[in-house]
């Protein structure tokens, strides 16, 4: 399993230092697929706490997401009222992969479970369709992914650039 210990010392030998390397393992996506690390802490930062990385990933329909078991503790889930009508919820194992593949277009919220409180969240949009924006603004969260959420549709909407989007 490529562990971020295991990808960190790799680096180390690679470069012939032995010191660590405060990168993620994360692998690019080829063709249809992409991948989701789920850490401990976020990358170059390890004062942030339990994130996926990326938090915020766009694919187009019919692509898959696998959702990579890097640090233990993780799982990934649908978030109930954050994903577009006609799609299907999932919930992972807790440290297991996972893949999804996104068949409807829309904006879908996801969640570790065991982290949902202390900000271990993500959103991936399909298609460029952010149909389903107003419904996943109103969805309340508790704790700290309340403002994660917030930061991450913050962040879609501006890359969205579109004035209608931030209704």
């Amino acid at each position: 399993m490529l562990t971020r210990r295991n990808f960190v010392l790799s680096m180390g030998a690679l470069a012939g230092t032995g010191s660590a390397v405060l990168a993620c393992p994360a692998p690019a996506p080829v063709g249809q697929a992409h991948s989701v690390l789920m850490l401990n802490a976020a990358c170059g930062d390890p004062d942030t706490p339990n994130v996926f990385e990326p938090a915020l990933l766009h694919v187009n329909v019919g692509d898959t997401v696998t959702f990579l078991a890097t640090d233990e503790g993780h799982n990934s889930a649908s978030k109930r009222g954050m994903i577009p009508d006609g799609a299907e919820h999932w919930n992972g194992a807790i440290d297991q992969e996972l893949t999804v593949e996104f068949t409807v277009p829309g904006i879908y919220g996801h969640i570790c479970l065991p982290h949902y409180e202390w900000g271990m969240v993500g959103l991936i949009v399909v298609g460029g369709d952010l149909h389903n924006l107003k419904a996943v603004k109103k969805i309340r969260h508790p704790g700290t992914a309340r403002g994660n959420f917030r930061a991450l549709l913050k962040d879609l909407e501006a890359q969205a650039g579109n004035a209608t989007v931030s209704q």
